[in-house]
């Protein structure tokens, strides 16, 4: 079993660490908000470090799972960050979605201080992090993913290398424009039905055994037609990671006309009061208009 860091114990992080500690893995944790850190190890055991650097001192795999660019830049390079505690020949493990950009700088930098560094976003929300069910899409060199990968496997029913570094960001890019337009499309089709006069339940019952059907489909429609969105992916968050794709597509030529359009709409569900609201909040929108 190995020695294992964990920064971040938000709403992915936490379980996630709680899968590594259950496979046996030794794990010390850090939070900004030490009494969660403290009720981490209450509940899972291992130890809870006061900074990242602590945290990474003597750590085999350092993951990462915090909110955004800035966050992960503080944690990692700022006062007290994690670059700084991380042995040679270790691998940082950075979970959080974010730019490919900063993937690539702190790729960068871990090559300079002669330690390994992998971007590996996750995909299957808050459900799939408890259940240790994720998808990790992972950037970095091959060598260095088939060592993490059965550390990694911990929380995840799927894990595959991209290509380099920075490519797993760029998937989990693709992951959510697909999610944006989805999203939108079930949200009309279940209006529609609605207005139709429809037994949305017999409806979804059919479709959802045709090529309609999706994740989104099978665990959302319910609580749509329920007008239940307090649980899930957060529109803010959402929002965020659509503004990481469309930024990148500024720079690779790609045109996200539907991506671009649902930003939109999730900035009006913002304005509703649905910040924290689950992302198919769009049906809400959509219920404004009678």
């Amino acid at each position: 079993m190995a020695k294992v860091a964990f920064i971040g114990l938000g709403v992915m992080g936490y379980p996630m660490a709680g899968h590594l500690a259950h496979r046996g893995h030794k794990v010390t944790v850090y939070n900004r908000t030490q009494d969660k850190a403290e009720k981490w190890v209450a509940e899972h055991g291992g130890r809870h470090a006061p900074t990242p650097e602590r945290a990474a001192e003597g750590a085999e795999f350092v993951f990462c799972c915090v909110g955004n660019d800035e966050d992960l830049r503080s944690v990692t390079l700022g006062r007290g960050g994690a670059f700084k505690g991380i042995a040679p020949g270790a691998i940082f493990i950075d979970n959080t979605t974010a730019s490919a950009e900063i993937a690539r700088e702190l790729a960068h930098e871990a090559h300079a201080h002669r330690f390994c560094f992998l971007d590996a976003p996750v995909s299957g929300g808050q459900a799939g992090a408890e259940k240790g069910q994720l998808t990790v899409m992972v950037g970095g060199e091959p060598k260095v993913f088939e060592k993490a990968r059965p550390v990694i496997e911990c929380y995840a029913k799927m894990v595959g290398l991209m290509g380099p570094v920075g490519s797993g960001q760029l998937t989990k890019m693709v992951n959510q424009i697909c999610i944006a337009g989805l999203v939108q499309g079930l949200s009309e089709g279940i209006n529609f039905a609605q207005k139709a006069g429809l037994d949305v339940e017999k409806v979804i019952d059919v479709i959802s055994k045709g090529a309609a059907q999706s994740w989104q489909m099978e665990n959302r429609w319910k609580t749509m037609t329920e007008d239940h969105y307090d649980h899930g992916f957060a529109v803010d968050w959402m929002r965020k990671d659509l503004a990481i794709c469309l930024d990148e597509a500024k720079t690779n030529g790609a045109l996200l006309p539907v991506t671009a359009l649902v930003d939109q709409f999730y900035g009006e569900v913002q304005a509703m009061g649905g910040k924290r609201w689950d992302t198919s909040s769009l049906m809400k929108r959509l219920q404004r208009f009678k």
